[in-house]
């Protein structure tokens, strides 16, 4: 298999950024600088890149990050109209991961994104058991009115959209527990009761929080946090 075809197949970088890598010199095979060209058996040879081992697909580790999405990022893997994507923050991170999930735009806090394609149908199915969390500041004072009507239930676009938790924090923020995640749903559902949310925050996903991660970086989840995604409800 020629190199540049095994970092693409690994999820590690693009042929064509590969081939670059390799013409560069970051990349050896058994302990030697490969050159532009060369060809590797994945079963029995040694690559690495930057001096980090790149394992084929089937033996790597699925990686799982947690991102604090700034304002002024589209979540996706490649926008067309050449805006920056949340991708841009982890390029770090070696491998190709993927949102799960969205978080518009104009939004911010936090995201996850893998490769693992099972636990992001899991986090994403309207079902899952898990809720998001945010903290939604509104450009005016709701009234009792609008707070009942938020809570009550609501289709949008003839879609009967499942209950959602709402709770006053102050006296123009609210924090809503939403356990699926339409299109702008908040906003929309804001909008609906005559309230416009001047800042969206998604500030966990059930016990999952950022903590202190500063806004625009990201980190790895430990075990615990993989495990509790893929069971919520197991304890300990």
């Amino acid at each position: 298999m020629r190199l540049q075809k095994f970092f693409s197949d690994c999820g590690v970088l693009s042929r064509r950024a590969a081939e670059d890598e390799i013409a560069k010199g970051n990349v050896r095979v058994n302990g030697e600088v490969a050159r532009v060209g060369d060809s590797v058996d994945p079963e029995t040879d040694v690559v690495e890149y930057k001096g980090k081992r790149i394992l084929p697909r089937a033996q790597a580790p699925h990686r799982y990050i947690l991102l604090n999405k700034p304002r002024g990022y589209v979540t996706t893997v490649k926008d067309e109209k050449g805006r920056r994507t949340v991708i841009d923050l982890v390029r770090g991170v070696g491998t190709r991961i993927y949102p799960v999930g969205r978080l518009d735009m104009d939004s911010e806090g936090m995201l996850l994104l893998t490769d693992d394609g099972e636990l992001t149908n899991l986090l994403t199915h309207p079902r899952h058991e898990i809720p998001k969390i945010y903290h939604v500041t509104l450009s005016s004072l709701p009234t009792d009115l609008q707070l009942a009507a938020l809570a009550s239930p609501m289709t949008l676009d003839g879609y009967v959209l499942q209950p959602v938790t709402v709770r006053q924090l102050s006296p123009d923020t609210l924090e809503m527990h939403l356990y699926e995640g339409r299109n702008r749903q908040i906003r929309r559902m804001c909008e609906a009761v005559g309230l416009r949310v001047k800042l969206l925050r998604r500030v966990a996903i059930g016990d999952l929080t950022l903590g202190e991660l500063p806004t625009g970086k990201w980190r790895e989840l430990t075990e615990t946090e993989v495990e509790y995604l893929k069971n919520p409800t197991r304890k300990g």
